[in-house]
């Protein structure tokens, strides 16, 4: 008998989607099942497939969509203001983007498309990502994909043009990482908070040159939304991508979405899927576990997402830190973000709050913010921006009538978008400004030059918004509860 080396989730789908296994001189060739695109990386890349008269070797492999530039307010770039430098810009992507897949038979969801929304959004909603995939963007966050059990990663603009051009790319094989979070989550604990503990012990470089595959209890009961948010930063750890093994609750999320298969199809899909497991006796190349019991609710304190801590601790002080060039980025992060080492954070005053993003503007998150924000107002001088993920997550919210709570909370309503997440659409941080978000970047000027942005749960970006001033958002459930 044929002895089979046991193998992660990560190997299994590598094996499958090499087209030129990887040498001492050159990268792997892999094979992409899934292209995204959008209008901010994509431009270049079908100018050098113009100019070097390529085609578009699988477009039915292909989707793009409009989300990083466009407009969030009701009346689309003509609400924009007239001054703004950029709008002219911003409407210049859009359009080329249009022009681009007409020319390249591509199929695009464009502005006024009714299933458009954030790339990361829209692929799993309407079942395009799927079991066994590798899925590429040019858009670092593509690791969102990866919680159905696809091999998901960003890629720059070359590799976009590349992959458009021959459904292919260069790869080095990466490492494995196991990421175990055994236990239950407490109420108010929620996915967002499980990925900022573990972005916070592993560091922002901590998962350099590894695909991350979650594994434990409190993983396998989260929804595939929650999936998603957890899977969706692991890149802000260093992580080539993440993954988590689908299950049952992979197979009801996308049964009768309108890309997935239908009758015996669908049962031949599912039969194969069940086979993506990581196989006893797997070897990862490093394994961290986290007790989820002891996890709470999170939010950032510094300028990446690896600064992270309990919402009711202290500011970390860093000349705790043993390695110089650390305590001094820290050093660097407090003195930018105006916060003191050994202080609480609990109580600091924020001036703005965004919900949003491809990490947390699904309906559930929506669900979250509006179950704190029902029967509350906002603080006074305190904005609230709501902007869901997709036009699709707009109206199942609006039948909910979760605009409607936010609405009478003082909220903002919007369209959807990446909005204030990326700040290339008029949504942005005025100089100064705190904001607590629910996206998945702190960088410096990442929401607005001279914007400060702490990252939180949509639960404890509520209780920021109706309290006026970081919270934990525990106690307004307990509250209500």
């Amino acid at each position: 008998m044929t002895n089979i080396t046991p193998r992660t989730l990560f190997e299994k789908l590598w094996d499958a989607h090499i087209v030129r296994a990887e040498s001492a001189a050159t990268p792997a060739v892999l094979y992409a099942d899934l292209h995204l695109v959008h209008e901010v990386t994509s431009a270049q890349a079908f100018t050098e497939l113009r100019e070097r008269g390529l085609r578009v070797r699988a477009p039915y492999r292909t989707i793009a969509t409009m989300d990083h530039s466009t407009p969030t307010t009701f009346g689309g770039f003509a609400a924009l203001p007239v001054r703004d430098a950029g709008t002219g810009a911003r409407f210049a992507q859009v359009e080329q983007l249009a022009r681009n897949c007409e020319e390249f038979g591509v199929p695009l969801l464009a502005l006024g498309d009714d299933r458009r929304g954030i790339v990361h959004v829209i692929g799993p909603e309407l079942g395009l990502t799927q079991p066994g995939m590798t899925v590429v963007c040019g858009d670092s966050h593509t690791s969102t994909h990866g919680a159905f059990g696809a091999l998901a990663f960003g890629i720059g603009t070359s590799q976009v043009a590349h992959v458009l051009a021959t459904q292919c790319l260069l790869q080095t094989k990466p490492k494995t990482l196991e990421v175990r979070i055994d236990g239950q989550l407490s109420r108010g604990v929620s996915a967002k908070d499980v990925i900022l503990a573990v972005c916070a012990r592993l560091g922002v470089g901590g998962a350099t040159g590894h695909v991350i595959e979650y594994t434990g209890e409190v993983i396998r009961a989260l929804s595939m939304e929650e999936r998603m948010t957890v899977c969706n930063m692991s890149i802000e750890a260093g992580a080539r991508a993440g993954m988590i093994a689908p299950d049952d609750t992979t197979f009801e999320y996308l049964e009768g979405r309108p890309h997935a298969a239908r009758g015996q199809a669908w049962d031949a899909a599912v039969a194969t899927w069940r086979t993506l497991t990581i196989d006893d006796g797997a070897h990862f190349d490093r394994t961290v576990v986290i007790g989820g019991n002891t996890l709470a609710p999170m939010i950032t304190y510094g300028t990446n997402p690896g600064m992270g801590m309990s919402i009711t601790d202290a500011v970390p002080n860093p000349d705790r830190l043993d390695d110089r060039s650390e305590r001094e980025n820290a050093e660097r992060a407090l003195r930018y973000m105006g916060l003191v080492a050994g202080q609480p954070l609990a109580g600091t005053p924020v001036d703005v709050v965004f919900f949003g993003s491809c990490t947390n503007a699904r309906i559930s998150d929506l669900r979250d913010a509006a179950s704190v924000l029902r029967g509350r107002h906002v603080a006074a001088g305190v904005r609230a921006l709501v902007v869901p993920g997709s036009q699709q997550v707009k109206r199942q919210a609006e039948l909910e009538g979760l605009d409607r709570i936010f609405i009478e909370a003082g909220a903002e309503w919007r369209e959807s978008g990446c909005s204030m997440c990326i700040a290339m659409n008029g949504d942005q941080l005025r100089p100064g400004q705190l904001a607590v978000s629910t996206s998945n970047r702190n960088f410096e000027g990442r929401q607005g030059t001279g914007g400060r942005t702490l990252l939180a749960s949509p639960l404890s970006a509520a209780a920021a918004a109706v309290t006026g001033y970081i919270t934990d958002p525990r106690t307004l459930m307990e509250a209500t509860s």
